[in-house]
């Protein structure tokens, strides 16, 4: 069997390369043919004539369109420049992630912006064997320090002072980094002491700093010192940790870098949930490696280095081993190029090449089905690092622009997929509502995964009161779309076990997108940000809801608050948290990261915030939110409702909303220094600015419902007024310092008036398109407000004060025509016209709305 299509879809795949280090200038001393070896020295005159030389030079040689020879080579490399073939390296290559190891010491290497001339997003990683002796190198002297009659002065480092500088500088640079790295193995082995004395580490310190500079940490109790103190900040800043096994050069003792000394390491319980990866496939350990990432959850494996440093026997076998017991959802691709960009190219053709070899095999035998193939080399090549280093990729599109911050927090489900009997095929339509049509698993995998399921246009032109299409949506029963599933986004339902859910996208037709479909026009505005700005907004919602319970009084059904205490009340926690115990559970097995939760205001009301992500992730995570409190909450005999006046003698619930902008994986909304007049940078002001300016027209897609203007009053919290402030929750835009930011600075600004009955992607969108106008005139914010607005309301526009005011408002506002689609405007207007018009004659229907919401 050919197997064509997983050959296809291989070679289709943006790779995440997830382990590699500098290039190097063309004038380097560090020779090109030493790229293609772990030899040094006299040992480099034979790597020529060893097998994986000879085919990676006709590799090259091809690429280039060169003779088949070193010196060829070589002489089209210095005629055509670095940056030449580096871009046509990465071209081929197909990388649109990197990470980083800098620590790797090359003469002439370039930092690690320089690669972003090439890649969209490159990530560094942290060597803490580099940094403890960069640390150790600023004081210590060229002849050391000596203890005793051969000094008088004392040691400028004790184990104390080294310990606090150390953590104090990785802390500091924790939040430009994806994840640390450790070479235990080339210098005392893995065989690491996690509970070693201070004594002997302090001994260890001595040891080196008598060595005097340069300084090299080789001492096996301070190395097993310094990782252990590593993997402390590792497990509270939620860092990956990469561990160098197996083979490497001659600076290592192969016996000692076998992964099977870790056992001690990943048996040490205060590490238990500290992600570990071990690198190069451990070859020749690569059973062994398998063999503990099949027993500890925390252990994944990379096969770098093995890939294409071996023959292709040898690559094959040994991505095969990995797989006898390790989870294709832990195994991850690298390249571990270094030096030269060809090395880079070499890692990734190879890897596609002995990836679809091990899979087809596996097809041929029947371990897996065509389609099963497939997702797992997706996972291998780029979900699986993904999900591992965090990193805020648009999974959906094949385009490198998608790629943002390292922030996203991704768990495997507890539940396998395959177990499920029904697949739920969800959709949000312009009016906010969650729906969804089953099938059968059998058939979902049969067909509906990749043709879709029917659905007629009128869906997104229905409105809150009537499954029918409001008359002025322009939507009709005629016509037909195809709900198509977002395969990224399917998971199993933890509270049933038997049923899976996933994310659907609108097509008129398999891979043509519907102009109305929420998620696709949240995809195509924030390609412009990107595009234009090459800026990524991220996302994180506070969801505020109800918990009601149903009770008859004379004879009619009613439904009240389940309890009655105070804002943060733990009374009122005490008696919700059975409830909690499974919703969190059940967010974080969907890859949900949950920040905090607690009490609200209202009687029976509470509030679950999630983490920032970028803001496709953030709208579907909000969907899957709802889904999961509404579910948990009927299990436990209750009606969770996100209604924004559900009651009105108490308060309202809002989806208050945390934005900020991310640029190569940073957030570049805070100001670069103290100096700033409001501590944002320039870029974070005019989008910032832009929101605030079409606030009056934004509402009318994130409050789309009339009983939303009765949530959003003066001293409510909602943001009545068109103003912002500094940590002012009265204002309708928050400029928020949250803890541990530097003094004078804003890291993000939150939108009250968002509330639970809008549909996420759509309000995202019209959210980015205003920030878009922003930065395209240079809007300015005006005078922070720092009381409450109310007080000076006389000075102040007040927001619109109807759903009416606010559609008249969209309606005159001609930004949102072009960034968002004339047509999707057309209905969403049209549903917040019916809305208003049913209401108004209908006023205490608004009462059925827990029922939608």
């Amino acid at each position: 069997m050919e197997f064509k299509e997983l050959k296809e879809a291989i070679e289709k795949i943006e790779l995440v390369d997830a382990h590699a280090h500098n290039i190097v200038s063309l004038d380097s001393s560090f020779p090109f043919i030493g790229t293609f070896s772990e030899a040094a020295g006299d040992a480099l005159t034979f790597a020529p004539h060893s097998l994986s030389f000879k085919r990676n030079l006709r590799e090259i040689a091809q690429l280039y369109g060169t003779e088949v020879s070193l010196e060829a080579i070589e002489e089209h490399r210095k005629t055509s420049g670095l940056d030449s073939f580096t871009s046509k390296c990465f071209k081929e290559a197909r990388i649109s992630a990197l990470l980083i190891d800098d620590g790797l010491k090359l003469d002439k290497k370039h930092d690690i912006e320089w690669h972003r001339n090439f890649v969209p997003f490159v990530g560094r990683v942290l060597r803490i064997e580099t940094l403890a002796e960069q640390i150790l190198e600023e004081e210590c002297p060229d002849d050391g320090y000596f203890y005793g009659s051969k000094s008088t002065e004392p040691p400028v480092w004790d184990l104390d002072s080294f310990t606090k500088t150390f953590v104090e500088r990785l802390n500091s640079l924790v939040p430009k980094i994806v994840a640390l790295k450790t070479i235990a193995a080339y210098r005392s082995g893995l065989d690491i002491d996690t509970y070693v004395s201070k004594a002997v580490a302090e001994n260890g310190l001595v040891e080196v700093l008598r060595a005097g500079s340069p300084v090299r940490i080789g001492n096996k109790g301070l190395i097993d010192y310094i990782v252990t103190i590593s993997l402390e900040v590792a497990e509270r800043c939620d860092l990956p940790l990469q561990i160098h096994t197996g083979f490497g050069d001659r600076d290592l003792d192969l016996r000692l870098s076998n992964p099977l000394h870790l056992r001690n390491l990943l048996e040490d319980k205060r590490f238990a949930k500290c992600r570990i990866v071990l690198l190069h496939a451990a070859y020749p350990f690569s059973k062994e490696a398998s063999f503990l990432s099949s027993v500890y959850p925390q252990v994944y494996l990379d096969f770098g280095l093995a890939v294409p440093k071996l023959s292709v026997h040898g690559m094959v076998s040994s991505v095969k081993e990995l797989l006898d017991l390790a989870s294709i959802k832990k195994v991850m691709f690298s390249t571990d190029g270094y030096a030269s960009p060809e090395t880079y190219y070499l890692g990734a053709k190879k890897a596609r090449e002995v990836i679809f070899l091990v899979l087809s095999d596996a097809c041929a035998s029947g371990d897996l089905s065509l389609m099963e193939a497939i997702d797992a080399a997706k996972d291998i090549f780029s979900q699986n690092s993904i999900k591992f280093y965090k990193l805020d990729i648009d999974s959906n599109s094949s385009s490198p622009q998608s790629i943002i911050s390292p922030k996203l927090e991704m768990k495997e489900p507890d539940v396998q997929e395959d177990s499920s009997s029904f697949v739920r095929i969800i959709w949000v339509d312009t009016s906010g509502q969650q729906r969804c049509r089953a099938v059968q698993a059998q058939r979902f995998n049969k067909s509906v995964k990749k043709n879709g399921v029917g659905l007629t246009f009128a869906s997104m032109g229905m409105t809150s009161f009537t499954d029918g299409p409001a008359e002025e949506s322009n939507l009709t029963g005629v016509g037909e779309i195809r709900l198509v599933p977002d395969l990224s986004t399917k998971q199993t339902i933890r509270w049933t076990k038997q049923e899976s859910m996933v994310l659907a996208d609108m097509h008129l037709k398999p891979g043509e997108a519907w102009e109305y479909c929420p998620r696709e026009t949240l995809r195509r505005v924030a390609k412009v940000l990107k595009d234009e700005f090459d800026l990524v907004m991220n996302a994180g919602f506070e969801n505020e809801f109800y918990l009601l319970k149903n009770v008859v009084r004379e004879g009619k059904e009613e439904y009240v608050p389940f309890e009655f205490g105070p804002y943060c009340s733990t009374s009122s926690f005490d008696v919700a948290s059975p409830i909690f115990h499974e919703i969190v559970p059940a967010l974080e097995s969907l890859n949900i990261e949950v920040e905090q939760f607690h009490a609200e205001s209202g009687k029976g009301q509470f509030e679950v915030s999630l983490g920032h992500t970028v803001a496709s992730h953030a709208a579907d995570n909000l969907v899957y939110t709802r889904e999961v409190i509404r579910s948990v909450a009927r299990k436990h005999g209750l009606l969770a409702t996100f209604v924004p006046k559900y009651d009105f003698c108490d308060i309202g619930s809002g989806s208050h909303v945390h934005l900020s902008l991310w640029k190569n994986g940073e957030n570049v909304f805070p100001a670069s220094n103290k100096s700033s007049a409001h501590g944002i940078s320039s870029i974070g002001e005019e989008f910032m600015a832009g929101v605030l300016f079409h606030l009056p027209s934004i509402l009318a897609v994130i409050a789309p419902l009339p009983n939303s203007y009765d949530r959003i009053q003066p001293n409510t919290w909602s943001g009545a007024f068109q103003c912002w402030g500094r940590e002012n929750r009265e204002a309708a835009l928050r400029a928020a310092s949250p803890p541990g930011t530097p003094d004078g600075l804003v890291t993000n600004f939150e939108i009250k008036s968002f509330d639970g009955s809008a549909n996420p992607h759509l309000g995202l969108a019209v959210i980015m398109a205003a920030g878009i106008d922003g930065l395209r005139r240079h809007l300015q914010l005006p005078t922070p407000i720092d009381i409450n607005p109310a007080d000076v309301a006389a000075t102040l526009n007040r927001l619109p004060e109807t759903l009416s005011e606010a559609v008249e408002a969209l309606d005159k506002d001609e930004v949102f025509h072009d960034l968002l689609g004339q047509k999707l405007l057309v209905a969403i207007k049209g549903v917040r016209k019916s809305e208003v018009e049913y209401y108004s004659k209908n006023p205490d229907s608004y009462k059925q709305l827990i029922h939608r919401y």
